[in-house]
């Protein structure tokens, strides 16, 4: 028959009875070292001295206020086991306290209490007390983490067989966090660290939780050879995004599984441990340093105003959504078509921002009835227009319906934002909207121009933000080779000399919510993409970070472009120019005159178009967009 397990509350108090009489008997048992030191250990004199009768006599007064000090500083509810200098510094507060406290009594309180004499004690009593007492305890306290150490070490022993040899890149705070949480808890982790790697060169031959640190990142290669590396853990998260891509980069040299910790913004509440590591993905690769916003001034135009959100639901609407929320709008509402992407958003936003005033709706920017019906009803003090169709290829197919959707879904926005008086509109244009070979790229440059006649009429003020691929991002390229990889290949590129601008999604938004802050009115605001990146390099990166070799393990097929597609995207055109901003990844691109008149004349006639889907549609958006080239088909 198996024991039956002691019950949590029985060994709780069973554990702070035993702690209780522990301290008991230190604090006594020093109290009377302190005498004996004081008097060199002379038995005789200490027999004899007033000093052990008045230790004694005040020694049950003196346990139950020093229990009472230790209840105050919480030391009983101190996990021993994880204890540091924090909890070493609470330790010698509370054991100061209790001698002083102790001092004072026995000097002032006890003479007057039992009617005795003055309470002799030497004038080095306190300090030599405090000293053994506070030494004792921590001791004692600490012993709790040898304990546990001990047995990390024993049970870091008997798994080793079955743990990857790991080398630890990073020997900073977050990687000796890591490197205590792997050691602390050896049955969660399938990491045996044998090895740390570190630029600092004062840190070489050093040794950390007893992990040698063999040197600087130019080491990797030969270390992983030495050591018998299997895996490799990256833990730097304040690394710039060139250190992390050039680290990156020697660790795939080598056949190890390579994993990392995210980057200080990506980690929750800071907190490093096991459950932090992930596999390292394409946008460690990708990505660039964190952008910095100026908070003040986002909160400045959103805090306390009600903030409409069409496209809510995609990976741009739901991002812009998040970082709203974070910055206390009066409401923020939720637009979308597809339901199953509002009630999403919904629910997270709901989850993770308690107090938030959100309304989901669902509909389409198509339909202006809908649109005005929400306008009249919400009055958002702010809108951001993300709905879009954005899809190169099926656009190109569907040439009518990205006019009707694109361009006419943000006339009736923009149109309701001015009737009902908003005092932002901020449209999220594309890179494709520059030169536009594709009638997707057309449509977005065709709501620049909405957007531009607006700011002529309107005390609205409405603004462009114009940016590249967005990491991630619903039917992008990244999860079609997430995809490939998975199913063993072959994964499809376009062309071999095909570049693309890539941003994260919540730096893109991050700066998107800045640019509204700097609207005026008629801005196009272009931000910062880095440098451009080549598919098919990002193709081949990926199939490695899977752990394949490309065309080896997994074939890389060059399909052609597809209708529509470019080699390259611009994010200017030729009557462009640049204009700074306060933040130095936001620019400004003025665009020439348009006439608000003869162009809404020429609206008309297209939407008359578009709804008796005329099959050269095309051509006609062209004669409205004289930088639009259509590719044949």
């Amino acid at each position: 028959m198996s024991k039956k397990p002691r019950h949590p509350t029985a060994y709780a108090s069973l554990r702070i009875l035993f702690l209780l009489l522990a301290d008991a008997v230190i604090l006594n048992a020093t109290n009377i070292l302190t005498i004996l030191v004081r008097l060199e250990f002379n038995l005789v004199d200490f027999e004899e001295s007033p000093f052990l009768h008045n230790i004694l006599l005040y020694a049950a007064v003196n346990t139950v206020c020093t229990w009472l000090i230790f209840k105050f500083f919480n030391i009983y509810k101190i996990l021993w086991e994880y204890a540091g200098l924090l909890e070493a510094f609470i330790l010698a507060g509370a054991c100061a306290l209790s001698t002083s406290l102790q001092y004072v009594v026995m000097q002032t309180v006890m003479p007057n209490l039992l009617d005795i004499g003055p309470v002799v004690l030497p004038r080095s009593y306190p300090i030599l007390a405090f000293l053994f007492f506070a030494l004792a305890e921590a001791v004692f306290r600490f012993s709790y983490r040898l304990r546990a150490m001990a047995k990390v070490s024993y049970g870091r022993k008997k798994p080793a067989g079955d743990k990857a040899r790991t080398m630890l890149i990073g020997g900073g705070q977050a990687g000796a966090l890591l490197l205590r949480d792997l050691q602390n808890n050896p049955f969660s982790s399938h990491n045996h660290v044998v090895c740390i790697i570190d630029d600092d060169p004062q840190k070489k031959g050093h040794f950390l939780n007893n992990i040698p640190i063999v040197g600087g990142r130019s080491l990797i290669p030969e270390t992983v050879e030495k050591y018998g590396i299997e895996e490799i853990i990256i833990a730097i998260p304040a690394a710039s995004s060139q250190d992390r891509r050039e680290i990156i980069d020697l660790c795939q040299e080598t056949d190890c599984r390579l994993r990392i910790l995210p980057a200080l913004y990506q980690l929750a509440g800071g907190e490093v441990s096991i459950q932090s590591v992930r596999d390292v993905e394409i946008e460690d690769l990708l990505g660039r340093d964190s952008v910095k916003v100026n908070v003040d001034e986002i909160m400045g135009y959103v805090s306390g105003k009600t903030v409409l959100v069409t496209g809510g639901g995609g990976s741009i609407g739901s991002e812009l959504c998040r970082q709203i929320a974070r910055h206390a709008p009066k409401k923020l509402v939720i637009f979308d078509i597809y339901e199953n992407n509002a009630y999403a958003i919904q629910q997270e936003l709901l989850a993770t921002v308690p107090g938030l005033e959100l309304d989901v709706l669902i509909g389409s920017v198509r339909d202006a009835d809908r649109v005005n019906m929400i306008f009249d009803q919400y009055r958002p003090d702010v809108v951001y227009h993300a709905a879009a169709h954005k899809h190169v290829p099926l656009m190109e197919v569907s040439p009518n319906e990205a006019i009707k959707n694109n361009v006419f879904g943000t006339c009736h926005v923009a149109s309701a934002a001015d009737r009902f008086g908003a005092s932002v509109f901020v449209f999220i244009s594309t890179d494709k909207a520059v030169n536009p070979t594709n009638i997707m790229g057309a449509s977005k440059r065709l709501c620049e121009m909405v957007v531009q006649c607006y700011s002529h009429v309107s005390k609205t003020k409405f603004v462009a933000v114009r940016f590249g691929n967005v990491l991630g991002s619903n039917g992008s390229v990244i999860p079609l080779f997430r995809k490939q990889i998975k199913a063993g290949g072959p994964v499809t590129v376009t062309h071999k000399d095909i570049i693309r601008y890539f941003m994260t999604i919540p730096e893109a938004v991050s700066l998107v919510l800045q640019a509204g802050a700097y609207a005026r009115g008629g801005e196009i605001f272009v931000l910062d993409m880095g440098k451009p990146v080549r598919i098919d390099d990002l193709a081949r990166k990926m199939i490695k970070l899977s752990g394949f070799e490309p065309d080896v393990d997994i074939k890389i097929e060059y399909t052609g472009l597809r209708p529509g597609e470019k080699l390259y995207e611009e994010l200017l055109m030729s009557e462009e120019g640049l204009k700074k901003t306060p933040n130095n990844l936001i620019f400004i691109g003025r665009l020439s005159d348009i006439d608000p008149q003869a162009f809404q004349r020429q609206l008309e006639e297209l939407e008359k178009d578009c709804e008796e889907n005329v099959p050269d549609i095309k051509q006609r958006v062209a004669a409205l967009v004289p930088t639009y080239t259509i590719k044949d088909e």
